[in-house]
């Protein structure tokens, strides 16, 4: 069975300010799947982590839901506390409370939580459908193709080789120049393009 613990972060007063965090999280302790829910003042610092994972300890989390800021400053803060947790760090979702809530809804504080609430539910859903992943490593090939053997064709594998790297240079036509080598005469030297 999923066991999903929901997390609120005040980010100071960033959220509490504008969304009532503590009637999210009492709002989330009723969502399907939902083992745990609390709220706290900072949980991207160090002490907010302890806290996310002594609760996936304590409670036998297997998924986690963070409602903070954007996942684009911490998921992967979060994630880093899943690992060292021992869960994967995939099964987590994050609901941008700052951002879509308290930033946007900053005269309605009962819109706002109704909002961070619906953000949060939407994040439970999403994170009991998440599978486990894992990072893979691809070896990359340092080596171009450059399609068209016209001027900027050919000027581009100069340069590519230069860098250091192998080209491979194709061209459909017969010769290579493109458009350049139907011209008699080139801009603004009048040189012949021969």
């Amino acid at each position: 069975m999923k066991r999903v613990g929901v997390f609120i972060c005040h980010c100071g007063s960033n959220i509490a300010s504008v969304v009532d965090v503590k009637s999210v999280a009492e709002a989330a302790k009723s969502f399907p799947y939902v083992a745990y829910a609390t709220d706290y003042q900072f949980m991207c610092s160090e002490p907010g982590q302890e806290v996310i994972k002594k609760a996936i300890k304590e409670h036998n989390l297997d998924r986690v839901v963070v409602a903070s800021c954007t996942p684009r400053l911490h998921e992967p803060t979060f994630q880093k506390t899943l690992e060292s947790a021992g869960l994967n760090p995939y099964m987590l979702e994050m609901a941008n409370i700052r951002e879509q809530c308290a930033w946007v809804h900053s005269k309605n504080k009962e819109e706002a939580t109704i909002k961070a609430i619906d953000l949060v539910r939407t994040a439970v859903a999403k994170v009991t459908r998440n599978e486990q992943l894992f990072a893979n490593k691809i070896p990359n090939n340092k080596k171009a193709l450059v399609i068209g053997a016209g001027i900027a064709g050919m000027q581009t594998a100069i340069d590519i080789a230069d860098a250091g790297y192998k080209v491979v240079l194709v061209e459909k036509e017969p010769t290579i120049g493109g458009n350049m080598v139907k011209l008699d005469k080139t801009f603004p030297t009048l040189d012949c393009s021969a």
